[in-house]
């Protein structure tokens, strides 16, 4: 295939579903919905000829995830799945990971905030020890969608807000540090709401960095904030793109005290993530990559460990 010609099979017409079909745009040759939206041509994956398509864009309820990919998989095809890609055995990843692997496929697994470009400035100031010894990383991230949650068919489960908001916090501090120690567990959670956690306290270390992560879905004004403090000085994201401005700030320290320099970065452009990450998934293929499902085992294995 070209970088242009993917035929792809959105699965799932809900809100994060009819995202991804946008972006595709015209490479969208068929859509999928087992609740019956009317908008979906089938109902059922099986019901369409594989040879008349390459890839899926898999967005449906976390519980047949796992089903869906391995049936995909095994039809040759390769597959773009909604976060979080989660299983209580870690084997079913592996198992995944294996097949794809062994029919040269991609299985990635979309984490659209890695392509924040805050997110992106963020890495490099770290990479680049810009803050000298980091101290501490704390993250807010809320919206105020308990009350959707809530009247979801599925989404008001057991793991509520920790799988939903947490998978991504987690799967960023794997993109900002790497390969790190990374031992982070919940520490508190709140059900103001739900009867799933819709609030929810994590905290740990990376290495020798505290790190405090508090997500929620009774914050009534969509908000990201994080703070970086190193021995150098710091750095803040304040919102994303999609709830902008975005702003990037990065503080030189001034010894023995005093007022900081600054340097503010400001963004006002609409969401550039998800039209960002499916160039990527493309070019994953274009570029015949290997199939890695580590970070999801990772994911896994912070998030039981609650």
């Amino acid at each position: 295939m070209s970088s242009n010609d993917l035929r792809v099979v959105v699965v799932g017409l809900g809100v994060q579903g009819i995202k991804r079909a946008h972006i595709a745009g015209n490479e969208v040759v068929a859509t999928v919905d087992q609740d019956k939206n009317k908008k979906a041509n089938y109902i059922n994956l099986s019901n369409i000829d594989t040879d008349t398509y390459d890839a899926v864009l898999l967005c449906t309820p976390d519980s047949i995830k796992i089903d869906l990919i391995k049936e995909i998989l095994n039809n040759k095809k390769h597959v773009l799945v909604e976060k979080p890609l989660f299983a209580n055995d870690i084997k079913q990843i592996e198992e995944l990971q294996k097949i794809a692997l062994n029919n040269n496929l991609v299985c990635y697994t979309a984490y659209n905030h890695r392509f924040e470009p805050h997110f992106i400035n963020m890495k490099n100031i770290i990479a680049k020890n810009d803050l000298g010894k980091i101290y501490r990383l704390r993250m807010f991230y809320g919206n105020g969608t308990s009350k959707l949650v809530k009247e979801s068919k599925w989404r008001d489960n057991e793991s509520g807000v920790i799988l939903d908001i947490g998978s991504h916090l987690i799967d960023t501090l794997l993109f900002w540090f790497n390969e790190k120690n990374i031992d982070i567990k919940v520490s508190n959670t709140f059900n103001f709401e739900n009867s799933s956690p819709d609030h929810a306290l994590l905290s740990g270390f990376i290495d020798n960095i505290f790190i405090e992560l508090e997500i929620s879905l009774v914050s009534w004004k969509n908000d990201f904030i994080c703070d970086v403090v190193g021995e150098k000085g710091s750095a803040h994201i304040y919102s994303l793109c999609k709830w902008g401005p975005s702003k990037l700030v990065k503080r030189t320290r001034v010894l023995p005290s005093g007022r900081p320099n600054e340097d503010n970065k400001v963004l006002i452009m609409p969401d550039p993530t998800w039209k960002e990450e499916y160039k990527y998934f493309k070019n994953l293929i274009l570029n015949k990559s290997l199939t890695d499902l580590t970070n999801d085992i990772k994911i896994i294995k912070i998030l039981n460990n609650r």
